[in-house]
């Protein structure tokens, strides 16, 4: 009976995430509605309560798959509960990405669930637990420009549009840098258990590097230019514009004064 319970206990949805998905709920409903005094700050906290429930559904593809894989471990560890306190390190899953996000509009890949591989048999179940986190923004990518692709737009306010707008190039760029196949990403995860074990050796020792390495690199303007080029061609393909994504932002750094609320025109 205790071991049972147990159990359910470890896969039961953690009332943190659900106040990280009320809040989501209820600052979409005040942009919606526009019943903000400041609308900057309503989709301030909409964006990110949405992106944060976004991260940790990431983590839980990771532990799911992995659990269905071998790793009875995780549910132990608490990853099933989709608590981003219970994340091996909520810095680099949750605070850094939040950071990136405020700093520059970037969508950060996080990583911090602890997976024993060694319970796991088969290199497609490698594979598929690392590919399982970006695919879940691709998900959330495909939710988010739904409303564009399927022209549902009409008579949704402005405001929203926006932040939903840049909620969407936020996802586009998380699933984009987490499948490079750069030692640390999800992409690496994905095509290492198919390398031979002395380029594994020789590589091991980079993996704390990777992020940082695809960061300093995309310091560099034209490599920059370059990058959101290529993440304006994905949005553009899905019914967003820069128009949009630009507003997103906008609105979304509220201390930067919020700006006037511009009225769409379609091309």
């Amino acid at each position: 009976m205790t071991t049972a319970t147990s159990r359910r206990g470890d896969s039961r949805i953690s009332p943190v995430f659900l106040g990280i998905v009320a809040v989501t709920a209820v600052s979409g409903w005040a942009v919606w509605t526009n019943f903000a005094s400041q609308p900057g700050f309503a989709v301030f906290l909409f964006v990110t309560a949405a992106w944060v429930v976004s991260l940790c559904l990431h983590e839980y593809a990771h532990a799911r798959t992995a659990l269905h894989s071998g790793d009875i471990s995780i549910g132990a560890k608490g990853y099933l509960t989709l608590n981003p306190l219970k994340y091996t390190h909520a810095l680099l899953s949750i605070v850094l990405p939040v950071i990136f996000v405020i700093m520059g509009g970037i969508g950060l890949p996080g990583g911090a669930v602890f997976i024993e591989r060694g319970r796991i048999q088969g290199r497609w179940k490698h594979s598929l637990i690392s590919a399982a986190g970006p695919l879940t923004n691709v998900l959330f990518a495909v939710v988010c420009t739904a409303p564009f692709w399927l022209h549902a737009l009409d008579g949704v306010p402005d405001t929203f549009r926006y932040a939903l707008g840049f909620l969407a190039l936020l996802q586009v760029t998380a699933a984009i840098l987490n499948f490079l196949p750069v030692p640390g990403l999800d992409g690496y995860g994905v095509i290492e258990p198919w390398l031979s074990y002395k380029i594994k050796r020789q590589v091991e020792p980079f993996a704390p590097f990777g992020l940082l390495a695809v960061f300093a690199i995309l310091w560099i303007p034209q490599v920059n230019g370059w990058f959101f080029d290529a993440i304006d061609a994905v949005l553009r393909s899905l019914g967003v514009t820069d128009w949009d994504t630009y507003w997103g932002q906008r609105f979304y750094r509220f201390w930067e004064g919020t700006p006037e609320i511009q009225t769409f025109t379609q091309p």
